[in-house]
């Protein structure tokens, strides 16, 4: 995964800059390499396959005695367990749905820490990305989704999300703040001057 470098974050700020003087909603933009590091699932597929397979083997063939096979489950399990910290490896040990749902519960608790729910208005708006889960997800505070169903943003998601997949976020970014100023300055057109929260990318750590 290649999070954006600082120009990249610079195009990202600029695109907010421009919707926002066209609007009264308050965008921010979330970046995370990844939401979890499930660094507990990898060490349950390790425990269950140490028990699991010496067991099995030993059972049809009888091939350990109490202390070998003791030291084959030890020994498989650490194995497992370090294989499991590997990126390509550890992706495809966690479940989509696992993946999912901890993206969702990092993109809430952004919403609120980057107080978007804090706006005058109530027009705050979070677009939130994780790269690993490849998850993409738009939130709108009660100013913008009294007035835009959240239906309205998920072709917007389903657009970035195939940009994020095939690698291309910057531009996911770029064509979705694009797409969510279209719907923004018709729906919550700028009534004033203003700018309450920061306009950059925050790339989380």
């Amino acid at each position: 995964m290649t999070l954006l470098n600082r120009d990249e974050q610079d195009q990202v700020a600029a695109a907010i800059n421009a919707v926002e003087r066209e609007t009264d909603a308050e965008l921010v933009t979330v970046l995370a390499p990844q939401a979890d590091n499930y660094a507990y699932i990898p060490l349950v597929w390790a425990g269950v396959l140490a028990l699991l397979v010496p067991g099995i083997l030993n059972y049809f063939f009888g091939w350990f005695n109490a202390d070998s096979l003791m030291l084959l489950q030890w020994t498989t399990f650490v194995v497992l367990s370090l294989a499991g910290r590997l990126p390509q490896l550890n992706t495809r040990l966690i479940p989509r749905a696992v993946r999912y749902w901890r993206a969702s519960n990092l993109a809430r608790r952004q919403f609120l820490e980057q107080n978007l729910h804090h706006t005058k208005d109530g027009t705050g708006i979070l677009i939130f990305v994780s790269e690993a889960e490849r998850y993409v997800e738009i939130l709108a505070d009660e100013g913008i989704s009294s007035r835009i169903d959240d239906a309205v943003w998920q072709e917007i998601v389903e657009s970035f999300t195939r940009r994020v997949k095939q690698g291309e976020t910057l531009q996911g970014f770029l064509d979705c703040i694009d797409q969510c100023g279209t719907h923004l300055k018709n729906h919550v057109p700028a009534t004033h001057e203003r700018n309450e929260l920061p306009n950059h990318l925050v790339v989380l750590p």
